[in-house]
């Protein structure tokens, strides 16, 4: 054990400061750094989890990736794209790319004894990822038989339907209307008020045979991908392979406004680091600085017995680093024990209709935990720096003259 650790470690001990500001400012130093560390992780985890949360969502709606025509109908009604299965396979290959299934979108209107209201079906090829759906699903079952639909619990509360109940619902095609008999198969929520206000989720079939196409087209492709963080890249291989009369369009750029809204966040988070990284600096230094004017003596006797000013420094650096490890690893374990509980039973709850969610969620992630720690452990070192510096320049003479 070098010299410098050894009296760290014997050198003012909490417990027996006895009347200095030391003992009780170190106590505060640690609870403060705790604080700080819980802080930060609680307001990452949450506004990641948020983000997260709120992606998903949309994802499940939309997917990542959406290929369809380039042109556009004055009806309204989507301009079919032909299942090609050699471009399917090229889109396959694409680096990136985890699955790729079929839709199709018909707007048309619900209509009860008691009222009409306006809907958006959208059908689903039989090799959907309905995860999102079920997921969502609080009453009945996803749709089996072509003529079953899912509905969102709004619309079944405004039309007042409930799970085997006929939906009558009419189409405009052409110069005329058809009509269509569903049967409500299940109930979903997702707490996004402009998606569960429109869509009603069907078989792909269904629409095919409103817009009198053939098996082979559809309104569109979605593709799925491995990484979000990469979409940009996979979409731009992706373009690369589709047919010059085909767009592409991203997830982000789909829903602009609300993506705008979720990396806004991220100014949010920033903020609150950047005053909690303050708050623990702070604190820290405050600490030491006392720990050098109530020790100014002992340092003198220190440089009077040979020791020199780096190795007085370092010695205070010691005692100051454990200071900070010591409310880093309190403030994860609470930060810790805080999300895991959140995480497990969501005990805080969220008005829905406001936030999208009925409660708040945690993205627990280790990497949070590590960055923060070290983050907030290599902030506080080079604060103490500044302070650290005054002790070369206690004179030994005046010091223990002075005592």
């Amino acid at each position: 054990m070098s010299f410098e650790r050894f009296i760290a470690g014997r050198f003012m001990p909490r417990s027996k400061d006895g009347g200095g500001f030391s003992g009780p400012l170190s106590v505060i130093a640690v609870a403060s750094i705790a604080l700080g560390v819980v802080v930060m992780v609680m307001a990452v985890c949450i506004l990641r989890g948020f983000q997260g949360e709120i992606a998903n969502k949309v994802v499940g709606f939309g997917s990542h990736l959406t290929v369809s025509n380039f042109a556009s109908n004055p009806l309204y009604q989507e301009t079919p794209v032909i299942v090609d299965s050699t471009l399917i396979s090229k889109i396959k290959g694409v680096p990136g790319v985890r699955h790729l299934q079929f839709f199709a979108t018909k707007g048309g209107m619900v209509k009860t004894p008691e009222q009409i209201y306006g809907i958006m079906l959208r059908g689903l090829s039989s090799n959907y990822d309905t995860t999102f759906f079920a997921n969502c699903l609080i009453e009945g079952t996803l749709p089996k038989a072509t003529t079953d639909v899912l509905i969102s619990s709004t619309i079944a509360s405004r039309m007042h339907l409930a799970v085997g109940d006929k939906m009558r619902t009419y189409f405009w095609g052409g110069d005329t209307y058809r009509s269509r008999a569903f049967t409500v198969s299940g109930i979903y929520n997702t707490d996004l008020t402009e998606f569960d206000e429109l869509y009603v989720i069907g078989d792909l079939r269904q629409v095919q045979r409103l817009n009198d196409w053939d098996s082979n087209m559809v309104g569109g492709y979605e593709i799925l991908v491995n990484d979000f963080d990469r979409l940009n890249a996979v979409a731009f291989n992706v373009l690369g392979v589709l047919p010059y009369d085909y767009s592409l369009q991203t997830i982000v750029e789909a829903n602009p406004a609300l993506f705008s809204w979720l990396d806004l966040l991220n100014s949010n988070i920033t903020l609150i680091l950047f005053i909690m990284s303050l708050v623990c600096a702070v604190a820290i230094v405050s600490a030491l600085l006392i720990m050098i004017f109530e020790k100014g003596r002992t340092i003198g006797l220190l440089k009077a017995l040979g020791a020199n000013n780096a190795s007085v420094r370092r010695i205070f650096l010691i005692k100051a680093s454990r200071l900070i490890l010591e409310g880093i690893l309190i403030g994860d374990a609470i930060a810790l024990a805080l999300c895991y509980v959140q995480l497990r039973w969501s005990v805080v709850k969220l008005d829905a209709a406001s936030y999208s969610m009925t409660h708040v969620p945690v993205d627990l992630n280790a990497t949070t935990f590590v960055v923060i720690s070290v983050a907030t452990l290599a902030v506080c070192l080079l604060a103490l720096l500044l302070p650290a510096a005054y002790i070369s320049h206690i004179s030994p003479a005046k010091t223990i003259k002075s005592e």
